[in-house]
């Protein structure tokens, strides 16, 4: 079964013989290395690239153990060219490379090579590739499987998908299972023998039960507001715990350097300002996150909005939580200020949007919930109301669109119908 990932690919393709070092990110097993060595690799071949002239080289398999030393991968490389045609060189796993950093800029030097790097795991996370290289390196993140890119090769309706999605998530290998219990092994062992086993390895981390207590708590309450300051109070009221805000925000650090969460601040719309804290954090798979509480908290509105954010920044948007600060004047005629709340607010180049994530709407009270928001925002650009029932996009006379979250997932262009 091959899964086309065409976004990714027609963004390797933008940036073939660019003179910059393309560096392939994101979270472990989310499949850069076959977007790299499948996906790519055959669309060289089929616009006439001669194999002679894509050099491949998997570093982490235990038979390139001698290309790990640098200046035999560099002599290998230099054999490898025999003339001054383009040369397409692919480093898989590029942390397992001694001073790979000295390497890839020897690379740089030579003018008919065009480069392609993956990172990851306890060593080297992929994110620190980037940083060694900034200005010289073009990144393109890969996530997990959007909801379209599972759909697109599933064997069931779009509600079985769904039902299969918000559980188990758009890891790639998760659809070769057939079999739930099978589905849920295999990301509960991910989590615990690939990303964890690399956060503890690769920071020296001592006292694992607080990292595993963290986790729990960030995994119950996705999409809720909190800081490493409240964290470490949960801590001490409900574990006895010591540990102090400042361990807890590396711990999220962590976290984030692998790809597994991601952190949003809140924009004041009217103040046009950013809130320092607190923040919002989402898991970049759903079915990690579900697999981390061992399924017992798969709450579809919490999931539903984890999905929606996720499928955002597939899309290439920016994204933040919206503050919307209204006076209004309470039952005794007092002026008080009331902070309504946007679930996102995603921006790319000159477009932007406000968005809401309701599961349902089902009565006057909700629906006015969902509107207070998005009706005081006094700016012109578009706001959406995402639901779950599988309606097509509808506008009222206030402008906003309600679309169903099938819709919005399987729509490139859902936003602007």
């Amino acid at each position: 079964m091959e899964i086309k990932r065409d976004y990714y690919l027609e963004q390797l393709k933008a940036r073939e013989n660019n003179g910059l070092i393309k560096i392939i990110t994101g979270l472990r097993r989310s499949g850069k290395s076959y977007l790299l060595f499948n996906l790519f690799y055959d669309y060289l071949i089929e616009k006439g690239i001669d194999s002679s002239h894509i050099i491949a080289i998997a570093l982490d398999d235990l038979t390139n153990e001698k290309l790990r030393d640098p200046y035999e991968i560099l002599n290998y490389l230099k054999e490898c060219i025999k003339d001054n045609d383009l040369y397409y060189i692919f480093l898989d796993e590029i942390q397992y490379l001694t001073r790979f950093e000295e390497v890839l800029n020897s690379l740089l030097h030579i003018k008919n090579v065009d480069v392609y790097v993956t990172g990851s795991n306890s060593k080297l996370l992929s994110k620190d590739v980037i940083t060694e290289f900034r200005g010289r390196g073009d990144e393109i993140q890969v996530y997990p499987l959007s909801f379209k890119e599972f759909f697109s090769v599933y064997d069931g309706s779009v509600d079985e998908a769904w039902d299969d999605y918000f559980n188990y998530g758009g890891m790639p290998l998760v659809l070769s299972y057939k079999d739930a219990s099978k589905k849920a092994d295999y990301l509960k062992g991910l989590f615990d023998k690939v990303y964890i086993s690399d956060i503890l390895e690769r920071h020296n981390i001592k006292n694992r039960a607080e990292l595993d207590e963290l986790l729990n708590i960030l995994s119950s309450d996705i999409g809720s507001l909190t800081n490493p300051l409240k964290l470490s109070k949960v801590f001490s009221s409900t574990k006895g715990s010591k540990i102090t805000d400042k361990t807890i925000n590396r711990y999220i650090a962590y976290f984030e350097d692998a790809f597994l969460l991601s952190k949003l601040q809140r924009y004041d719309i009217k103040g046009k300002k950013y809130i320092n804290s607190p923040y919002k954090y989402y898991f970049e798979d759903i079915g990690l996150r579900n697999a981390r509480l061992n399924f017992r908290q798969v709450e579809e509105n919490h999931v539903m909005e984890n999905i929606i954010y996720n499928e955002l920044k597939v899309r290439g948007y920016s994204v933040d939580i919206g503050i919307v600060n209204v006076y209004d004047y309470d039952k005794k005629g007092k002026r008080i200020l009331k902070n309504y709340e946007v679930d996102f607010i995603a921006s790319k180049g000159n477009n932007k949007y406000y968005i809401q994530s309701a599961f349902s709407i089902d009565n006057i009270g909700k629906l006015e919930q969902e509107t207070n928001s998005l009706n005081n925002i006094k700016d012109s650009f578009k706001k959406v109301i995402i639901v779950r029932n599988n309606i097509k996009p509808r506008k009222d006379e206030n402008g906003i669109t309600t679309i169903g979250i099938y819709n919005f997932l399987l729509e490139e262009n859902s936003l602007d119908l």
